[in-house]
């Protein structure tokens, strides 16, 4: 199997106390979904990034629009299993975008 990492953009995590608990429980049910398919929960992103270009200067921002909210690994046996795993992920649900990337074993 190999791993794939879920680059998430954008998507809320609620604007009331209720409406974040039921987020929670959605990615709870959506992991525990995927079992041991899971490689990495992830995390979601604090807001507070820098880019730094090949020049070696660094500014305060993101490179993308909108920029990445947070991520997950998961391990499947394709990239379109990995897709059709995200394509259930609540995020989506919140207005969220999802890019599903194939690592490479080194």
């Amino acid at each position: 199997m190999a791993k794939y990492v879920l680059v998430y953009y954008g998507g809320s995590a609620g604007q009331t106390e209720k409406e974040r608990a039921d987020q929670m429980q959605q990615w709870g049910a959506w992991f525990g979904k995927l079992g041991k398919g899971v490689a990495d929960q992830g995390a979601p992103f604090s807001g507070k990034v820098k880019t730094i270009s090949s020049n070696g200067n660094a500014k305060d921002g993101a490179h993308s629009q909108p920029p990445v909210s947070g991520y997950s690994i998961i391990e499947a046996n394709s990239i379109n299993e990995a897709t059709e795993h995200a394509k259930a992920n609540p995020l989506l649900k919140s207005g969220g975008t999802i890019s599903v990337y194939e690592t490479h074993t080194m």
